[in-house]
């Protein structure tokens, strides 16, 4: 499959990079990764990543505009269906790849690679880049080990499998990564975000089942001085909460003119739940939008729902075998 996938990034001269709305940082550094490996390899091509940025995600690189991109290759990361794919038109493109980590929903592309056991879209890159004749530098092998750090949660989810270890290490020790400096711009934040977290901790909300629960207003994230997508960025932070099994986070995004639903799982298969919310993901690490913030109950009630099944089925109350 990656063989299909470099062969037509060597024959289109116009090549288009998209990912999932929302950006995230293993979004964010597939796409500019795969990006500058595909450059370094064929200086001469024109090579764009779209989509809508954060001022967060800078440092992985600048996004393009692109005003024409009639007969171009299209290759979407991280992305499991077309109404999530962020700044394309399908049609548009003479040929559409699909590379991907979440399980299955749809298909759009005219080559797809999914692997629903890696742990993130830059772990295909890596192999991508592995497999093929495309090129690598410590740039790209940075963004990607960014990109694989954020997925797994520092390696702490178990979407980190022996594979996912054996290919990091082998690109710390070929690119010399210096991982202490890596974690700085993806870990540091501004005091604002964490008094929002402080914020988050306070009045965070706990159904009967085990849902734990915010609400955040744009009037809450005004006062922290905070974008939309700083809560989702620390939503991980919540994973040890003795009494919440399942927590999600509602946040009011006015630019886009929704609430972001951010959704995290200890036990629960979440993700078939928010598909019926306009969302989905991986089974235990899942988002969704809905059109308002009072359609949050409807989410909270399924979720609690879940909850209360998983629980009945699981009265030792040990987490489920994730593998």
């Amino acid at each position: 499959m990656y063989s299909d996938i470099f062969k037509l990034i060597s024959e289109f001269d116009k090549i288009v990079l998209a990912r999932h709305v929302g950006v995230d940082p293993d979004a964010m550094a597939s796409t500019m990764a795969l990006k500058d490996s595909i450059l370094l390899t064929f200086p001469e091509k024109k090579v764009y990543s779209v989509g809508s940025g954060s001022n967060r995600f800078n440092y992985f690189g600048k996004l393009d505009k692109v005003d024409d991109m009639m007969g171009a290759l299209l290759i979407v990361l991280d992305t499991p269906d077309i109404r999530r794919i962020d700044g394309v038109t399908l049609g548009d493109f003479s040929k559409v790849v699909k590379i991907d980590h979440h399980p299955f929903v749809e298909k759009f592309g005219d080559v797809e690679h999914i692997d629903d056991t890696a742990s993130s879209a830059s772990e295909l890159v890596l192999e991508l880049i592995n497999e093929t004749d495309l090129l690598m530098d410590k740039n790209i092998a940075s963004k990607l080990y960014l990109g694989i750090v954020s997925d797994t949660n520092r390696f702490m989810f178990n979407n980190s499998t022996g594979n996912t270890f054996r290919k990091v290490a082998r690109m710390i020790d070929e690119y010399h990564l210096e991982i202490d400096k890596l974690y700085e711009p993806l870990y540091l934040r501004p005091m604002s975000e964490v008094r929002l977290e402080g914020y988050i901790g306070l009045h965070l909300s706990l159904t009967e089942n085990g849902v734990g629960y915010i609400k955040l207003t744009k009037e809450i994230l005004d006062e922290f001085g905070v974008d939309s997508a700083a809560p989702g960025n620390m939503i991980n932070n919540f994973n040890y909460i003795n009494e919440a099994i399942v927590w999600i986070f509602f946040t009011e995004d006015v630019k886009n003119n929704n609430i972001r639903v951010s959704a995290r799982s200890r036990g629960p298969i979440i993700n078939t739940t928010l598909a019926n919310f306009n969302g989905g993901g991986h089974k235990y690490a899942s988002g969704a939008r809905i059109a308002k913030m009072e359609n949050s109950e409807e989410v909270i009630k399924a979720l609690d729902s879940l909850c209360f099944e998983y629980k009945k089925n699981n009265e030792s109350g040990d987490m489920i075998d994730k593998d």
